[in-house]
């Protein structure tokens, strides 16, 4: 969701910033970069670390009421392309799950703030034992929706949500937004969602288990076995 689906970490390193200030601690952009995608405990565990005198739990439900609230103030700021790939799934009649280590109230302001019923089911933080980078949180959605962790395609923006995927043995494209992907594992790298539809990633998923690049794989695109 994050990152992927709206641009929202800038959201959470604003706050993860502020709080560790609040604190007399200092918390830099790179600091910020190494939790892009962990999940919301591991994060506030090292939050922790840098000063934060709360507890995991209430640092989780500080930083995500934070971010809940910029998000009702100023609305999701969409990635290119991932609304109408959406629509597209959809009117397709493709089963779509959002998976995301943000907490289930989050996720539902998100989700519902679409403006149409994007998904069949949403995993969230809340819904896992183990977050990612194990594979759980995906073949939770995989179980839910009854379909075969080879039959499902996942896009992610960061390492490890990309390692959770490919680990679930789900064909995963990767669209960096604030860390770099290479080396990550995923079959494919695109530079953006924009104008990208379900043919793209039916052929990417093609490719992935055939185990050779995309036909008319764009420069930013690779595909690995």
């Amino acid at each position: 969701m994050d990152g992927t689906l709206v641009d929202t970490e800038h959201f959470w390193m604003d706050a993860e910033t502020a709080l560790v200030e609040s604190f007399g601690g200092s918390w830099s952009h790179e600091q910020a970069l190494t939790l892009v995608g962990s999940g919301l405990d591991r994060s506030a565990e090292i939050l922790q670390d840098a000063g934060v005198r709360m507890s995991v739990r209430d640092i989780v439900d500080h930083l995500t009421a934070t971010v809940q609230d910029r998000l009702a103030t100023e609305g999701n700021p969409f990635r290119p392309g991932a609304v109408a790939l959406l629509q597209g799934l959809r009117r397709a009649g493709v089963p779509t799950a959002l998976v995301t280590m943000s907490l289930r109230s989050m996720a539902t302001t998100v989700a519902d703030q679409m403006g149409f019923d994007a998904f069949d089911l949403v995993v969230a933080g809340d819904d896992v034992t183990r977050p990612k980078p194990f594979p759980d949180p995906y073949l939770q959605a995989c179980a839910a929706l009854g379909v075969n962790p080879d039959d499902a395609l996942a896009i992610e923006d960061s390492p490890t949500g990309v390692r959770a995927a490919t680990a679930a043995g789900v064909t995963t494209i990767g669209v960096p937004l604030m860390v770099p992907l290479d080396g990550t594992g995923a079959h494919a790298l695109w530079a953006t969602l924009e104008d990208r539809t379900l043919d793209d990633l039916i052929r990417a998923h093609e490719a992935r288990r055939a185990g050779h690049p995309t036909p008319g794989a764009a420069p930013d695109e690779r595909v690995s076995a």
